[in-house]
């Protein structure tokens, strides 16, 4: 295998002939490229050629389960993905048209040593990239994304006998089988589904309706236009039509998905958005009285309540806050025996004996029917109210170039850090620490915070603001960080504002 090259121009006999790769797309938990700017199909065969390099070199069984989303050109991405897990001697079980976790769940289901689901998430159409694991439930996380970059861009791919080529029908149904099981509501539900046209279309109303809820659809048909909104429930706008849904409706909660299905966001029966960091905490707390003295991983953009609400410390919860990332909390639920992980984007990672561990969307939305059913006397407002009240930012995206955005951050996080050591003040209250397993947390001595670090998929800084006081305080907490992130001028502008 000879090295790709990082650009080559389209529309040219070098385009469709040799690999194209821009070194970028490898990130820290998965692979994911503007196509066909920055990767063409060589490149994608190039890949492939590597992964299976990899799994022959740890010597690891030479099978593999392989979906795709539903956009336009995912079908072709796979096809070259696949061709080049063929050429390393793989065992390829195609899937078809899949949602992430339903390639997760075939890597059990067909006892299959590793995954790949080409994908590009929550990003908009004209993105690409791959989610791939050997161990599951985990994926590649930093070590295993280096060493595959450099298989493939060194061109050490190994080309080798034995490739074979099946696909496998029933992963659909299997799936959904497994995640309904025998459970039927005995109260009435009426939900909202959002799936802004994307794969989840194809799977959660019929995953309502045989669980014995009443479906309102909301963006259900299949188009990889993307007509509406690009699906993605930490988006205001996706969580803005979902309550406009309920609120039409009189629906008792809205259920909304991304593009592939790995994440769920929640508007109540008031239209009330509920970031998914609180919803964790009103999930953590129904599980907690079923599994008392269990520990729940939260990742270091969501709520403080996961260390402080009186009714998880009363069952004994343990909290351990996490680098963001599908890949680092998956891995951190396991090492640790915790019983659930839950992000603020929305991915939640339910273990045994409720999931497997990984990230399901419909996991979560068919564990959260269940929850409305031990509890037949509330509504979603009730459980949402019921909560210490804090006041929070949505997850806002200042733009910083790949290149250039861990760079940026070293040095914000280095300006926090030595404010705290110099004893200044944010939004007029002491820094009592500085958290850097993440970017920086930087947390007051009243429980509030806020944090700074570097989107993994995107060329953008996270930022994200709490205060267990006031919004007025959220806002000022909000301006102290972002005149420190100001003072780099590579960052651009905010995706979203408060």
């Amino acid at each position: 295998m000879t090295k790709p090259a990082p650009s080559v121009s389209q529309n040219t006999w070098e385009f469709l002939r040799d690999a194209m790769i821009t070194p970028t797309g490898f990130r820290e938990y998965d692979a994911r490229w503007k196509y066909p700017d920055d990767i063409n199909l060589p490149g994608i065969t190039a890949l492939g050629l590597g992964l299976g390099t990899q799994m022959q070199r740890r010597g690891i069984d030479p099978v593999i389960a392989v979906g795709n989303d539903y956009r336009d050109y995912s079908l072709s991405i796979k096809n070259a993905l696949m061709l080049g897990l063929l050429q390393a001697g793989i065992h390829v079980k195609d899937i078809g048209p899949a949602l992430s976790p339903m390639a997760y769940f075939a890597q059990f289901h067909l006892d299959a040593a590793a995954v790949a689901m080409v994908t590009a998430s929550h990003n908009p159409n004209g993105w690409t990239g791959v989610k791939m694991g050997f161990e599951r439930p985990l994926t590649h996380g930093p070590d295993e994304m280096n060493e595959l970059r450099d298989i493939v861009l060194n061109g050490e791919g190994q080309p080798r006998d034995g490739g074979k080529y099946e696909f496998v029908h029933g992963l659909r149904a299997a799936y959904l089988d497994d995640l309904v099981g025998d459970f039927k509501m005995t109260r009435k539900l009426k939900v909202v589904c959002a799936t802004g046209n994307g794969t989840a279309s194809a799977f959660a109303p019929e995953l309502f309706k045989r669980l014995g809820v009443e479906v309102v659809e909301s963006h259900n048909r299949l188009d990889y236009t993307f007509p509406h909104y690009n699906p993605n429930p930490e988006a205001m706008e996706m969580l803005h039509d979902m309550s406009a849904s309920v609120k039409a409706s009189g629906a008792d909660f809205a259920l909304g998905f991304d593009g592939d299905g790995d994440r769920c966001g929640v508007v109540d029966d008031e239209g009330e958005e509920i970031f998914a960091d609180k919803v964790g905490v009103i999930m953590a707390r129904d599980l907690a009285k079923i599994h008392p003295n269990a520990t729940f991983v939260a990742d270091v953009k969501s709520t403080g309540l996961f260390a402080s609400d009186p009714e998880l410390i009363k069952h004994g919860v343990q909290a351990d806050y996490w680098k963001t990332g599908h890949s680092h909390m998956k891995r951190r639920v396991k090492e640790i025996g915790a019983l659930a992980g839950f992000e603020k984007s929305g991915h939640y990672f339910l273990a045994e004996p409720i999931g497997r561990g990984y990230d399901c969307g419909m996991r979560v939305a068919v564990e959260i029917c269940k929850l409305m059913d031990r509890n037949p006397d509330l509504s979603m407002s009730d459980l949402r109210r019921a909560l210490p009240q804090t006041w929070a930012t949505p997850t806002m995206s200042p733009y910083a170039a790949d290149t250039e955005k861990y760079d940026i951050l070293a040095r914000i996080v280095e300006k926090l850090v030595a404010k705290h050591a110099a004893g200044e003040k944010i939004a007029g209250q002491t820094i009592k620490e500085v958290v850097t397993v993440n970017g920086a947390r930087v947390i007051l001595d009243n429980g509030a915070w806020g944090l700074v670090r570097a989107s993994s998929n995107t060329p953008n800084l996270v930022v994200v603001c709490e205060s267990p006081t006031s919004e007025d305080e959220m806002r000022a907490i909000f301006k102290d960080l972002d005149a420190t992130i100001r003072t780099e001028p590579g960052v651009g502008a905010y995706d979203q504002s408060i």
